[in-house]
Formats: structure tokens, sequence, C-alpha cells
């Protein structure tokens, strides 16, 4: 099964740029806003219930994304267990707001976090979804940078924050960047 062009389902622009630019030259990406319900899950059961929506919506093939954060301080790493703020994250943001994100950790030593990429690609209908998920170890920080993209003013790795750093290096170290350079060697092997 060769793959040359995607329903991308969503209605980020910055994140279809980003994502549009890891995968120049690989695959085409036609970009769709979809209403998606929002389960209550682990990441893979809320990427997994996005897609085999966005399939019956569109009946044909989609790769639909979902980006977590998670605070290592508040995750108890036992299997199973949530991991927190993890999808959640987008409605902690909406809540709070960028500069008082990093508040949630005032009570923890432990700033250490993880940012999360996953992607999933279905071929359509009576297609089982297929994961791609990248990680990223960093840190949460006071916000630096241009606050323009989610969290990304407040997630540090290696002494830069995602939203200081160049577009170009972000796109190489980033969650997003790892879990698109999977799927890239998979499109890649179905050709």
């Amino acid at each position: 099964m060769s793959v040359t062009e995607l329903n991308f389902i969503t209605g980020n622009k910055q994140k279809l740029a980003e994502v549009s630019a890891i995968l120049e030259g690989v695959v085409t990406l036609h970009s769709q806003n979809l209403d998606l319900l929002e389960i209550q899950g682990t990441i893979e059961e809320v990427i997994l219930a996005k897609c085999k929506q966005a399939v019956e919506q569109i009946n044909g093939p989609v790769l639909v994304e979902d980006t977590c954060l998670i605070f290592n301080a508040l995750s108890s790493g036992k299997a199973g267990a949530p991991e927190l703020p993890g999808p959640y994250i987008k409605w902690f943001l909406k809540g709070m707001g960028t500069e008082n994100l990093p508040k949630l950790l005032d009570g923890f030593k432990d700033k250490s976090a993880q940012a999360v990429c996953t992607f999933a690609f279905s071929a359509g209908p009576g297609h089982a979804p297929m994961l791609f998920q990248g990680r990223t170890d960093g840190r949460i920080v006071t916000a630096r940078g241009p606050p323009v993209f989610g969290w990304d003013a407040t997630f540090e790795y290696e002494g830069e924050t995602y939203a200081e750093m160049d577009k170009v290096k972000k796109n190489k170290i980033s969650h997003r960047g790892k879990a698109l350079e999977k799927l890239q060697e998979w499109l890649k092997s179905q050709v």
C-alpha cells in the first residue's frame, strides 16, 4: 500500500506548518478541520478514539495527532496510571494560560517533563489505526520566547524553550519530529 496523500485532521495552522515541513517530499497533506469528541483516557485511548471518528467522517485515509505534556512530579509512573496533565494539557492551557502553567509545579522540586506526540494513521474504514509516538524529555520553566504555539514557551530542552528555538532545530529534536520520523520510515517501507 503506497501512501502519497493524507487527510491530516487539524485546524491548528502552526501544527499544520510543522507537520508539512517535516513530511515535505514524503507525503502530501490535505488539512481538514473536524470536530472530534475527545474522550477521557490514556494517551493511546484518546488518539485511537479520535482516529476512528475521523475515519468515519472522512471515509478514507486519515492522519490524526494528539500532543501531551507530562509533568513527572504529577505522574506515579505505575503501569496504566494517568500521565498528567497528559492529553488534557489543551484544557489546562485554555483555563490557566501559558504564563500560569509552571505554577502547577510550585510545590514540587521535580520540574522535569515529557513532551509526547502521538500520530494515528488509518487507511480508512475497516483498517485498524497504527500509532507513531515520539517523546522528548525536558523541564517546565517560566515562559520564555513568544507564547504563540501552545506550551512551547514553558518547555525547556537543553537550555532553550521550544519557543526560543529555531524551527528547523525544534523539528529535529521535538516530540512531534520524533513521531513523524517513525511515520516517515513506515511510509517509505510501504512503497
